[in-house]
């Protein structure tokens, strides 16, 4: 029996800036990982509606692939509240409530003057309607998974450390053999009443050549996976197909 472990998991409350640690997630069938991916930040127009939400390629938004100088900044929320924390070099620069109008408006106007060279129009602050969220895929950004040996070997390959925070993923694992996830498309990873129906490899962009830590585009990782793997994937997109709780430590049976 192959199994696997969750080492860590992480949301992404708001799209294309920090991530945050949780010790457990409560998966619901057919949805998204909780409290990811709620918000996004226009880059000028979008055409989004929220009447109608469709899928927008990420690059109208505000996003690390061209914004790099996003990962300096540390945000924290509370979905209880609505209020996002946001640090730049260790100290708080605003504490606005997403929830509000009034609190939007206060993180566009920071964000209008911080990314001011990056800007193609007014940055907005949209908020995902119903079940919506603003994933990079189309039809399986549900629950990211990302193989740490996967990233170690790639590590070796470079020649230096490489943080898994670049794949912003939602749950790492380990005890896989390296790119062991990429034979588990169609396979189900099973852990108590939770299945996680694996949907297919994570194709990677220059985001992930973004240090997250300092904010600097140190890496061409794309480059790395192409010359030592002939791909660009690494991670797994997997679709909730039954629902329930898991947390750090908990083991992942792979299924047929």
């Amino acid at each position: 029996m192959e199994t696997t472990r969750i080492t860590a998991l992480y949301r992404y409350p708001v799209k294309g800036l920090s991530p945050e640690s949780v010790d457990r997630a409560a998966l619901v069938a057919g949805g998204h990982f909780p409290h990811d991916r709620l918000y996004a930040v226009e880059n000028g127009p979008s055409g989004f509606d929220p009447d109608k939400p469709a899928f927008q390629p990420k690059t109208r938004f505000l996003m690390l692939m061209k914004n790099e100088r996003l990962a300096r900044l540390r945000t924290t929320y509370s979905e209880l509240t609505g209020q996002l924390d946001v640090k730049l070099d260790d100290a708080v620069v605003l504490r606005p409530n997403l929830g509000t109008p009034e609190g939007r408006n206060q993180l566009e106007a920071f964000l209008a003057d911080y990314c001011k060279a990056d800007l193609k129009g007014p940055p907005r602050v949209l908020k995902a309607p119903g079940h919506f969220r603003f994933t990079d895929s189309a039809r399986s950004g549900f629950v990211s998974l990302l193989n740490l040996a996967s990233v170690d070997d790639l590590a070796v390959r470079l020649g230096k450390p490489l943080d898994p925070l670049r794949f912003r993923a939602n749950i790492h694992l380990e005890g896989l053999a390296p790119w062991r996830e990429m034979d588990l498309v169609g396979k189900t990873l099973a852990a108590g009443p939770v299945r996680l129906k694996v949907l297919k490899p994570i194709v990677r962009c220059p985001a992930t050549g973004v240090d997250p830590a300092t904010g600097e585009r140190d890496i061409d990782v794309v480059e790395a996976l192409r010359a030592g793997y002939g791909h660009t994937n690494c991670g797994i997109y997997t679709k909730v197909i039954a629902g329930g709780e898991i947390a750090a430590g908990d083991k992942f049976v792979i299924e047929s």
